[in-house]
């Protein structure tokens, strides 16, 4: 299957993302893409330590995620694919990643973004990427945990 879902999430791994969207997807592997992260080894080790039992955890960077996904490596794996920012997300999809749907899940408000819900806030630049996502023909919308109603982009143009 490969990813199963794209998360938008600030705090990348964290209770929600373990306890619930994990288990919402039956995730397989929990894949943090992000270059700094990927260079951290003590916060690479504090993030192992959440993983569930039995789920693979991969904190690795963009380039080395491409490489791999576009390598067939994560096939028989379902993923739930954890980003910090849309950037990273447009990147992977452009360079051959197949993502089936992206979940918004949090960007917190800061100078330079518009507020559009409660853990969901994005810059004019930020909600163009995430509308060339949706204009891929990748379904995008905004769901904090997976028992809230799921908002989609649309709704926040």
């Amino acid at each position: 299957m490969g990813v199963a879902i794209a998360r938008i999430d600030q705090r990348l791994v964290h209770g929600i993302v373990v306890t619930q969207w994990a288990s919402s997807v039956k995730a397989k592997r929990i894949m943090v893409v992000n270059d700094e992260v990927a260079k951290d080894e003590p916060r690479k080790a504090t993030m192992r330590l959440s993983k569930p039992a039995g789920t693979g955890m991969s904190l690795i960077n963009t380039e080395t995620a491409i490489t791999n996904f576009n390598a067939g490596k994560y096939v028989s794996h379902n993923v739930l694919l954890v980003v910090d920012n849309v950037e990273t997300l447009l990147t992977l999809v452009k360079n051959g990643v197949e993502i089936p749907k992206v979940n918004i899940g949090i960007m917190l408000d800061k100078e330079g973004r518009t507020k559009y819900a409660k853990n969901f806030a994005a810059s004019d630049k930020e909600m163009k990427q995430l509308e060339e996502l949706s204009n891929m023909g990748i379904p995008v919308s905004y769901q904090f945990v997976p028992s809230n109603k799921e908002e989609q982009l649309s709704k926040f143009l």
